[in-house]
C-alpha cells in the first residue's frame, strides 16, 4: 500500500459505514481497525480525544474525525469517482441535506423506535414531515447524486439498511412505500448496488443489537 491509511470503526456503526462505502466506491485500499466501544483503544482515544467515537480515518498518521467531514476529506484527497457535485450551489445543498439528515431525520426516526403512547405519535408526525422533505430531493432522480451514488446518498445510506431493521424489531412501519415511493425506490437502488450490497453488517446481529438497545426504553413508565 502506497499510503498509510487506517479506518477505526465498529462493526455496526452507521457513521463508520459511510466511510466504508466511500472508500469502496473510490477503490481505495486501507486497513480496518475494529473497535470495541465498551473498551475503547488507547489509539482511538488519542486520535479522537474530543468525541472519543468512531469513525476515525488516519491518513499518514493524521486523524480525521466525524463521518461527514471524513467523506469530504476522501473526496478532496482522492479525485477518482467524485462524490460531491462540482457546482458550488449543488455542493452546498448536498452539505445542507446531509446535516438535515443527521440533526432532524435520524433523531426523529429513533424517537419513533423508542417511544410509546402520545410521544410515539408525535415522533411519527415529525419523522413523516422530515422524510417528505427528503423525498422531494429525489424528484426526477435515481439517486440523490443523479444517476450514480454520491455524497448525499452515502450520508443517507443508513436508512437503506437500518430502517427495515428498526421496523422488524419494533413491529411497525416507519417508511411506507405508498407514501414515500421515491425514497423506497432509492433505498432499494442503494442497498442493492453491487458495491454497497456486500458491505452491510450481518442483519441477524443488527436485529439482536437493536432489540437490546430498545429494551430499556420499553421498561420506562408511560
Amino acid at each position: 500500500m502506497a499510503e498509510d491509511l487506517k479506518l477505526f470503526r465498529s462493526w455496526s456503526s452507521r457513521y463508520s459505514m459511510r466511510v466504508v462505502h466511500a472508500l469502496k466506491i473510490k477503490a481505495i485500499e486501507y486497513q480496518t481497525v475494529m473497535e470495541d466501544l465498551t473498551n475503547k483503544s488507547a489509539s482511538l482515544l488519542e486520535y479522537n480525544p474530543v468525541h472519543k467515537k468512531v469513525p476515525v480515518l488516519v491518513h499518514n498518521g493524521k486523524p480525521i474525525c466525524e463521518s461527514l467531514v471524513i467523506l469530504e476529506y476522501i473526496d478532496d484527497t482522492w479525485k477518482q469517482r467524485p462524490l460531491l457535485p462540482r457546482d458550488p450551489w449543488e455542493r452546498a445543498m448536498a452539505r445542507f441535506w446531509a446535516k438535515f439528515g443527521d440533526e432532524k431525520v435520524m433523531p426523529s426516526i429513533w424517537r419513533v423506535f423508542i417511544s410509546q403512547g402520545k410521544e410515539k405519535e408525535e415522533a411519527i408526525t415529525s419523522s413523516v414531515e422530515n422524510l417528505k422533505l427528503v423525498e422531494d430531493q429525489l424528484k426526477g432522480k435515481k439517486f440523490f447524486g443523479g444517476d450514480t451514488i454520491g455524497y448525499l446518498d452515502i450520508a443517507y445510506g443508513w436508512m437503506a439498511n437500518l430502517i427495515s431493521i428498526l421496523e422488524e424489531v419494533a413491529e411497525l412501519t416507519i417508511l411506507d412505500a405508498e407514501i414515500f415511493p421515491l425514497l423506497s425506490a432509492w433505498m432499494n437502488n442503494f442497498s442493492d448496488d453491487p458495491v454497497i450490497k456486500e458491505l452491510w453488517p450481518p442483519r441477524d446481529r443488527m436485529v439482536e443489537k437493536f432489540k437490546v438497545a430498545r429494551q430499556p426504553y420499553l421498561s420506562k413508565v408511560v
